[in-house]
């Protein structure tokens, strides 16, 4: 597989006020090794020391995640599988902690994992531990360094010695051009242009990413909307949903309000959500 990906993403997109959340954590995005990179998006790290709890408020990618764990509560380490999530993931921090967290291309996990199609694991978080049974989270966990936690994941991952899935590969690109080419508003010119059916791109994108192609299109545009919504004070919605595919303001509205809880509208630059 050798499909070109840049290094980490440096966009906030997908979580919700974001200011407040990194003002409160050390976050941070590492690329893997030069291997690994055509199928993951990036590792990220989180560390925190609070004396007054926060919660992390996400939109989530349409990316399996693999979430390396450590608490100040005298718990166990943890490695959790946590699958494409179909709502918005809350998760509340508290006292002292890390994570290191594997983010997956949409498409790129299943070559780590090739015995289940990813559909499986969709708005699942499981102990990764039977799917995984030689993780060590300890030694990705316990440095200090970045450098080092990094080149423990990169040398979790090569262990496992993914093989290239030219399935998974055209998975990988067809997410891309939803990702990032607005004209694709149609699931079956995606198709048509993929050269499938409309039923064998379902299938694939249920082995290889977990969700439909309608889905991941329906959720960039969320992004791409939250976006706009946590940066710009006087945003025209009717013309964004124009422009992000809807064929009216109140389809773009229902789809908002049912994956954030709240209108467009009701988020401003900067508020905090409770």
């Amino acid at each position: 597989m050798s499909a070109q990906h840049p290094g980490p993403r440096r966009d906030t997109r997908g979580i919700v006020d974001p200011a407040d959340f990194l003002a409160r954590v050390r976050f941070r995005r590492h690329a893997p090794a030069p291997a690994l990179r055509p199928y993951l998006e990036h590792y990220w790290l989180i560390d925190w020391d609070l004396s007054q709890p926060c919660a992390s408020h996400v939109v989530p990618h349409p990316s399996v995640n693999l979430v390396f764990q450590r608490y100040d509560d005298g718990g166990p380490d943890l490695l959790e599988l946590s699958g494409v999530g179909l709502a918005l993931a809350t998760r509340k921090l508290a006292g002292r902690g890390r994570v290191c967290g594997i983010q997956f291309r949409p498409g790129g996990f299943r070559p780590f994992a090739p015995g289940s199609p990813v559909s499986r694991w969709t708005d699942r978080v499981i102990d990764a531990a039977p799917v995984f049974p030689r993780a060590d989270p300890a030694a990705v966990l316990t440095p200090e360094r970045d450098e080092e936690r990094v080149a423990a994941l990169d040398a979790f991952l090569l262990g496992l010695d993914p093989r290239p899935d030219p399935r998974a590969r055209l998975a990988m690109e067809l997410v891309d051009r939803v990702r990032h080419d607005r004209t694709v508003r149609r699931v079956d010119v995606l198709a048509r242009e993929a050269g499938l059916s409309a039923r064998s791109l379902q299938r694939l994108f249920a082995a290889h990413v977990g969700v439909g192609p309608k889905w991941v299109l329906l959720r960039y545009r969320i992004h791409e909307a939250l976006e706009h919504a946590e940066s710009e004070r006087d945003v025209d919605w009717s013309r964004l949903a124009v422009e992000l595919g809807y064929a009216d303001q109140a389809h773009f509205v229902r789809d908002f309000t049912a994956t954030l809880g709240a209108p467009p509208s009701a988020l401003r630059p900067g508020a905090r959500r409770p």
